[in-house]
């Protein structure tokens, strides 16, 4: 049986009717490594996700996480910001995953930032394949997050509908903390690269 659940799980349900052996995959945000743990599973042994974080702890916590299930072979760990997405994707991507905000159980004063979270996001839209999606979680319950939201729907309400289709999940009685999730998926015909 369907559930309507969270932001994070709608995220979850595209991925897995999405990504297929053999793809490549990027999470732009680590966190504990739960998402890149399930993207090396759907890529299978002829894939690779390449993941990308800013804290030494996630990016070891991802680390353990994927040698554990013994899919560290189909991995790239990066420990720089996502902004430094186009320095390391050099190929065109299936799905690319982000959890904005804070390390779930981390230090709440780091934060993603609007400022190289757009740049990153732009990579990840000039990365994907035609029919290619990026997903995007929100979490506003803070007030960087509350700006990075903000600054999301600005950037992505531009976006060319010739080029891709943005879906916002929003859940209208939640709470206005409440996270949301931004699908965007590349159309066939797109040519134009975003700065």
């Amino acid at each position: 049986m369907w559930e309507l659940r969270s932001a994070r799980f709608l995220a979850a349900d595209i991925r897995e009717k999405l990504v297929q052996p053999g793809d490549t995959v990027v999470d732009a945000t680590l966190g504990n490594g739960h998402d890149t743990v399930a993207l090396a599973r759907l890529v299978g042994s002829s894939g690779l996700v390449i993941g990308f974080d800013v804290q030494p702890d996630a990016v070891s916590s991802t680390y353990a996480r994927l040698q554990s299930e013994g899919l560290l072979n189909r991995c790239q760990l990066h420990c720089v910001g996502h902004e430094h997405f186009a320095d390391y994707v050099h190929r065109p991507v299936r799905y690319v995953s982000f959890n904005l905000g804070w390390l779930p159980g981390g230090n709440k004063e780091i934060t993603t930032q609007w400022e190289t979270t757009r740049i990153a996001v732009s990579s990840a839209l000039n990365s994907l394949l035609p029919m290619g999606v990026c997903t995007v979680c929100a979490y506003p319950g803070h007030a960087e997050g509350n700006h990075e939201r903000s600054e999301l729907i600005s950037f992505l309400a531009g976006l060319k509908p010739q080029d891709f289709n943005v879906l916002r999940q929003q859940f209208l009685n939640a709470g206005p903390g409440a996270p949301e999730c931004f699908v965007i998926q590349r159309q066939t015909g797109c040519t134009y690269i975003y700065p």
